[in-house]
């Protein structure tokens, strides 16, 4: 498999993958879009930094790729939706530099205080000039971070050290996680007026994009200090330099910028309270080899079938959780396949419900391990990064459920596929015994038990009545088609029964219109569990 170093990486990083068995690495440094474009043409994997782009024209030209790999946190470089419409794998490493980061930060923080660099500066001029650089302390300040995710988190706990407030901005944190850190959860505005230093750590996105403007500046204190080694364009740097200029903000420091190297007419570089540094983040020894090493793990793993880590367009998963879902994914996969094959209409939406232990894992990979196993007869190319889109491509809503309830099972996954019509499918499925081997335990109403890896299934409605096993026996045998299992269910005698027969081979069109032809019969699907 071919996988092309688009940028360098840690020598360890490379090494690792030159030593796996059946890699091909291209070192391919400074390569222009144009030349990578033909790189990609047969490769497997590619590996970022922060020069090179992985645009939607690359992946176009890439139709072996499976995997993308960012060494490093921000994924701006990379076209995340072409690549998942074309099912591949995107990941980044987002563990690597989390220290370095948010030392880095710590660092602007304090030059933002005491003005260490411009200090330095006027003596390396020959001046000895106390009076014009006189700080402020962190002790019993207020630091707002917007953003307490890995590396907001670190930040928030250098802060506690020096007794700073810590105030966090994050639409995801928990009061049990921000308590756990010594910090107070705050709405935006409420720490925009508060805070005396203001730190950013959120991802890049449209609605985080200028999420410090001009009236965002409008809200905080005189005097505030700003500081941004997170995404360029978080901050609008023309309104940055108004506050500046007006002396609202009273120092800043920046690492990231809407464009980078900033342009030399850029206003930002008039200001000396403004410290500006060259997207240092990551830029530590340790870093660098710890982001390299990573993303190439990942993407060894992700071409091999293992576990995928850090995956941005895609669930991950860690190796303890991965043995416990292991059973699960299979699970999910075969009800997926079945339910599609016994709903006759056009399904519009459906609904997962998860019950009993089930209710303590992470249900993402069962989703959309359900998901491709309802596309693979409707369509091709369909795998665990881009179910989802192909559902809503094809108008099926989803709904996941979590259920405390009682059941006879310990742990229960509920299918229900609801058509255009108002009708609607239902199956429930768990693993039973030592192999842990998916089993159908009810269908529309009716309480069966059938293994779900029988390679096909005849699944009949009929009227309660005798003489109806006796006569699928003699189709079947007179077709020669053997059985592997059956159950038989119903709710009432002599009303509507449910029978499940497992065969090993796929059952003639002639011996299916023979048992549809019964009176008795009111409906009969064939489940292909094999793809054949």
């Amino acid at each position: 498999m071919k996988i092309i170093v688009a940028d360098k990486i840690s020598e360890s990083g490379v090494a690792y993958l030159r030593s796996q068995e059946g890699f091909d690495v291209v070192e391919a440094y400074g390569s222009s879009p144009e030349e990578l474009n033909k790189l990609a043409v047969d490769a497997d994997a590619i590996i970022v930094r922060s020069a090179s782009s992985v645009t939607a024209e690359t992946i176009a030209n890439a139709g072996k790729l499976k995997a993308v790999g960012r060494a490093g946190v921000g994924v701006d470089n990379i076209d995340v939706s072409a690549a998942t419409d074309r099912g591949i794998i995107v990941m980044n490493t987002p563990g690597g530099n989390t220290i370095a980061t948010a030392e880095l930060t710590f660092t602007h923080l304090l030059c933002s205080a005491r003005p260490i660099p411009q200090a330095n500066a006027s003596m390396k001029g020959g001046k000895w000039d106390k009076k014009s650089f006189q700080g402020t302390e962190l002790y019993k300040k207020t630091l707002g971070v917007l953003g307490l995710g890995r590396i907001g988190s670190e930040v928030a706990k250098r802060a506690k050290a020096f007794e700073m407030t810590v105030l966090a901005y994050d639409p995801y944190l928990t009061s049990e996680r921000a308590r756990d850190l010594g910090v107070r959860k705050a709405e935006l505005d409420d720490l925009l007026k508060e805070a005396d230093f203001i730190t950013v750590h959120m991802p890049k996105t449209e609605a985080t994009k200028h999420m410090l403007d001009a009236d965002a500046f409008a809200k905080m204190k005189p005097g505030v200090r700003i500081l941004n080694c997170a995404r360029g364009g978080l901050i609008d740097e023309a309104a940055l330099a108004d506050a500046l200029e007006s002396g609202k903000i009273a120092a800043a420091g920046l690492d990231v910028f809407e464009e980078e190297p900033p342009p030399p007419e850029s206003a930002l570089r008039g200001y000396d309270r403004l410290v500006m540094t060259p997207h240092l983040g990551a830029s530590t020894v340790e870093a660098q080899e710890n982001v390299g090493l990573e993303v190439a793990e990942c993407v060894a793993e992700a071409l091999r079938g293992g576990w995928v880590r850090n995956a941005v367009n895609a669930p991950s998963v860690d190796p303890e959780t991965l043995k416990v879902l292991r059973p699960y994914l299979a699970l999910a996969y075969m009800m997926g396949t079945f339910v599609q094959q016994i709903t006759p209409d056009q399904v519009g939406k459906l609904r997962i419900t998860y019950s009993g232990r089930l209710l303590d894992v992470e249900t993402g990979p069962l989703n959309r391990a359900l998901q491709r196993g309802y596309l693979r007869l409707i369509t091709d190319n369909v795998n665990d990064v881009n179910a989802p889109r192909v559902m809503k491509r094809l108008g099926i809503e989803g709904e996941i459920v979590k259920s405390s309830l009682e059941g006879d099972y310990a742990e229960l996954i509920r299918v229900e596929a609801f058509d255009a019509e108002g009708g609607e499918s239902t199956i429930e499925g768990t693993i039973l015994g030592k192999s842990q081997r998916p089993r159908l335990t009810f269908i529309n109403g009716r309480a069966v038990e059938v293994p779900l890896d029988d390679r096909f299934f005849l699944v009949l409605e009929n009227e309660d009545v005798p003489g109806i096993v006796g006569m699928l026996g003699m189709v079947l045998a007179k077709h020669e088609l053997n059985i592997s299992n059956m159950s038989l269910s119903r709710n009432s005698v002599g009303g509507v029964a449910i029978n499940l027969c497992g065969l090993d081979s796929r059952p003639p069109s002639a011996a299916l219109e023979e048992i549809r032809k019964h009176p008795a019969i009111r409906r009969l699907s064939l489940v292909d569990m094999t793809g054949d």
